[in-house]
């Protein structure tokens, strides 16, 4: 079985403070870059996961960085570049408190709401007479509150500008960024046989400029469904072939556990872990196109340090 990166624990000429999320380490360096790690942890229902799934962080990383890329022509990213497999470093912004949640299709999280009989999700109506993983009529924005303990909330758009979280002209520009980027997301899946069901985007400012921060198109913050197969398996309601986290949240609910208070985490086997593995790399190169090359666990911490400072000490 192969290690897994569980976590980092540097420091960096220049750092001012150090935050472990559920999957990445970020490290704040003058408080002008941040340094974000993508480890091997996995986090479903808001949890982080007794396992970590070997080259998981280097997927999400890898993924993220080509997207961030492609899509800066639209909107304004945080990357500055990713100088390991498994890092990120990009400019620290003020990140709004609400993630940018888009749905295209009745699925996950929506669906479990439908299926209570709520036609309603953060205040935007879901029309009668959907089945799981159909289409909205358009994609819908349904926010959440990020929370830093436990489950995000659902939130709508009015709470959020009466709340004060965001300003009604940020939250309109947010709202233009989240259908531009779903829209381009959309097409950039079609061209690998994929449609991109949800998704979930993050923003920051800086100065005055409202820039996409974190991940974009990742496993971990979208879902995809195999499109040539789509229509068949719909019409036959079946479940939809899907290149997502969604797997792993199901193993879970059937072994007891949704992240809810007094369940016990279920174990993991080492069968399973491969094969969580193997379903990141399988939408690695789904999504990318491009052929994964595992990256040297022999020295792995080493290695991410030698290269961030490398990359430092360029930028002094």
């Amino acid at each position: 079985m192969k290690e897994a990166l569980i976590s980092t624990q540097y420091f960096f000429k220049g750092q001012k403070s150090f935050y472990r999320g559920k999957v990445r380490d970020v490290y704040n360096i003058q408080n002008e870059l941040l340094v974000m790690v993508a480890c091997d942890r996995i986090s479903a229902f808001d949890v982080v996961l007794k396992r970590a799934i070997p080259y998981k962080g280097q997927v999400l990383n890898q993924i993220a960085s080509h997207f961030l890329d492609k899509a800066s022509a639209l909107v304004p990213n945080w990357k500055i570049d990713s100088p390991d497999e498994n890092v990120t470093i990009g400019h620290q912004c003020d990140p709004y408190k609400v993630e940018m949640v888009i749905r295209g299709y009745l699925s996950g999280h929506a669906w479990r709401e439908y299926k209570l009989g709520k036609r309603t999700i953060c205040g935007v109506s879901m029309p009668d007479g959907l089945r799981e993983n159909d289409p909205f009529p358009e994609p819908i924005i349904t926010p959440t509150i990020k929370a830093s303990h436990g489950h995000d909330e659902d939130i709508s758009k009015e709470e959020i500008i009466k709340q004060g979280l965001v300003s009604e002209a940020d939250y309109e520009q947010l709202e233009n960024a989240t259908r531009k980027l779903f829209a381009f997301g959309t097409q950039e899946a079609a061209k690998q046989n994929l449609i991109l069901v949800d998704t979930k985007y993050e923003f920051g400012k800086k100065g005055s400029t409202i820039m996409l921060i974190d991940e974009i198109h990742t496993p971990d913050s979208s879902r995809y469904f195999y499109k040539d197969t789509y229509e068949a398996i719909q019409s036959q309601n079946q479940q939809q072939r899907q290149l997502s986290k969604e797997f792993v949240r199901q193993w879970l609910i059937e072994n007891g556990f949704q992240g809810l208070e007094g369940q016990v985490q279920p174990e993991m086997s080492d069968e399973f872990v491969d094969a969580i593995t193997n379903r990141y790399i399988e939408l690695y190169e789904q999504i990318t196109g491009n052929k994964f090359v595992k990256g040297d666990y022999s020295n792995i911490e080493s290695r991410i340090e030698q290269n961030i400072n490398a990359f430092l000490e360029a930028q002094a």
